[in-house]
């Protein structure tokens, strides 16, 4: 089986030889295709400022550049390949050369997901495709259905996060080529294990996009964003613009066999048009490679939309901040920047988070300066709200790039993760939580010159919101991110998976997720009957209850605090999994969660 995306610009190869090249600069005179190192060739003009040439002398393999005005010559924004980097020549590529074996795949449900979000450059030894490919069944074995990669568009340099990506179709050279993209996306469902791609949909990254030489309409006169100029979704000429996104999801899916996106930081796609970028991308996902499989579209959304999640938007999941911001006060401590918001009662804010899906549904936010935040969540399913303890943005925020095993008591870390993998939400696990990694996970980049001084002093800049590095001599501390050695820090260690105590955090997880595939999963579809409820037992004490799709009654009872609580009343059914290991008598150990279950039809 072939798989192809067909779109309206870029370089396709035609039945009887040669290429077709499209490309839109409505703020060009003249557009010249360079096929390198031959002479340019004139473009033809066409209607809406695009510009087209069919040439028979490109073919597989060939390299090209577009000449803007007989000037700069740039990259093809929707290239299929950049060998050389975003500052070199595009590579004409076949998408039908690679032949998929997996067509009878048709995905899993999200009921099933166990999300465990990598950054290929880190995650192996390799810093390739290939090298996550070689770890598929140690994931399979952990327990993961779903692999979320972080950004593989082409970017500045040979290391980055993915954010700064400039050329969205193009999978970083650094990580192999497009081909090696879909043996990993093929070898991961002959596992069945799903894969995600994390989309930057908000901004171009701030090196090598060259779209406002020749088409400013690709960028907002009327917005702002932190990160760079905002990208035109409403604005005069936004048309082109809006496919150009809606195609890059749908070229995901359809030609990498893709099972879903995570749409990054969406509060930041600026759109006042109706329908939304957001639901106009959604209906086309829907009515194209949703009709055929399961695809899953989870968001990253700081204003806490619960209607982008409700029909009529198909929205799957959005990541919960809630969740892991009350979770990380309460484990580490840590009140500065915006866990300031869960100080107050962050029991409660947990709580709610578990039974209700955002604990932010339209109160104040202290740290945004007293703006409502967020919508109610809480008739949505909880499959709704995808939670975790550790995530790049969590960890790699940080001046230092610390992970939760460095900053809680490891009794503190082991109940956080029984309440994470057994909620009837799904958990995601950021590459190596599982094992307790010692590596930190640091900002980094590859950036030169003046922009490379802009990245370091800005981090500096960032981290005074938290107490800890408000010092000048502690922000000085704080690692380059254009070092190459920041980046080799990061990469995760292997070799200590055999070894105390990271073998034993390892066995507690595998535990933890075949519990959940066996006990929980089957549980959770179609859930009715009376809503979820949590209530608070003493200071640091929290029962939550939930009627699960087959009827089951589902409980917690959690001490989140390092003082013994009592007060706990016992509720039906069987214990599950306690961390401690211990019977139950009423009180709770500090750092302790215990579960219940009872199956429908048990009696009391």
């Amino acid at each position: 089986m072939n798989s192809v995306h067909a779109m309206p610009f870029g370089a396709e190869l035609l039945p009887g030889g040669g290429a077709r090249f499209r490309l839109w600069a409505p703020g060009a005179r003249t557009v010249a295709l360079v096929l390198e190192p031959a002479a340019p060739l004139p473009m033809l003009p066409m209607p809406g400022g695009w510009f087209a040439l069919d040439c028979p002398e490109a073919g597989v393999g060939s390299l090209y550049r577009f000449e803007i005005d007989g000037g700069i010559r740039v990259p093809d924004p929707a290239s299929r390949c950049n060998p050389q980097g975003v500052h070199g020549p595009s590579q004409v590529c076949d998408p039908l050369a690679f032949r998929w074996a997996d067509g009878d795949w048709r995905g899993r449900p999200w009921t099933e997901a166990v999300v465990y979000e990598l950054h290929v450059g880190t995650f192996s030894p390799e810093g390739t495709f290939a090298g996550v490919e070689r770890r598929l069944d140690y994931l399979a074995g952990l327990g993961a259905t779903v692999l979320e990669l972080m950004p593989v568009a082409e970017f500045p340099g040979l290391r980055n996060w993915g954010y700064d990506g400039v050329l969205p179709f193009a999978p970083e050279h650094a990580y192999g080529p497009p081909e090696d993209l879909k043996r990993l996306v093929a070898a991961a469902h002959r596992r069945g294990l799903m894969v995600m791609l994390d989309v930057v949909y908000n901004h171009f990254g701030p090196e090598g996009n060259h779209l406002a030489a020749y088409a400013p309409a690709f960028f907002s006169r009327t917005h702002q964003t932190p990160w760079g100029p905002v990208i035109n979704f409403d604005g005069p000429g936004s048309g082109p613009v809006r496919d150009f996104f809606i195609h890059n999801a749908l070229y995901w899916l359809e030609e990498f066999h893709l099972d879903g996106l995570r749409l990054d930081a969406v509060h930041a796609i600026l759109d006042d048009s109706r329908p939304h970028l957001l639901e106009e991308l959604a209906a086309a996902v829907g009515d194209g490679p949703g009709r055929r499989r399961q695809v899953h579209l989870v968001l990253e959304n700081d204003r806490n939309e619960a209607s982008r999640l409700a029909p009529p938007r198909p929205c799957t999941a959005q990541w919960n901040d809630d969740f892991h911001h009350a979770m990380h006060l309460l484990t580490t401590g840590e009140k500065g920047g915006y866990y300031a918001d869960y100080a107050d009662d962050p029991v409660g804010h947990l709580g709610r988070c578990l039974t209700q899906g955002f604990s932010f549904q339209g109160q104040a936010s202290p740290f945004r300066g007293g703006a409502p935040r967020g919508e109610p969540s809480a008739g949505l399913p909880l499959g709704s709200f995808l939670n975790q303890l550790q995530t790049h943005d969590q960890v790699g925020n940080r001046a230092f790039g610390e992970r939760l095993g460095a900053l809680a008591p490891p009794g503190a870390l082991d109940m956080a993760t029984a309440i994470l993998l057994l909620a009837p939400s799904p958990p995601m696990l950021f590459m190596g939580e599982e094992f307790g990694a010692a590596t930190p996970f640091l900002f980094f980049c590859d950036f030169q010159g003046t922009l490379a001084d802009a990245v370091r002093e800005g981090r500096q800049r960032e981290c005074p919101d938290f107490a800890a590095h408000a010092t000048p001599e502690a922000r000085a501390a704080i690692p380059d991110p254009n070092a190459e050695t920041t980046f080799t820090r990061s990469r995760l260690d292997w070799a200590c998976l055999e070894v105390p105590p990271h073998a034993d955090l390892l066995a507690l997880h595998r535990r933890l997720l075949d519990l959940r595939r066996r006990q929980i999963v089957p549980r959770l579809a179609g859930a009715a009957g009376p809503g979820p409820a949590f209530a608070r037992v003493g200071e640091r004490g929290l029962a939550c209850s939930w009627r699960l799709g087959d009827g089951s009654q589902y409980a917690l009872l959690a001490n989140l605090g390092p003082e013994r609580c009592r007060g706990f009343a016992r509720p039906p059914g069987i214990p599950l999994f306690a961390a401690p290991d211990q019977p139950f008598d009423g009180a709770l150990p500090p750092w302790a969660a215990i579960w219940f279950l009872a199956a429908a039809g048990d009696g009391p």
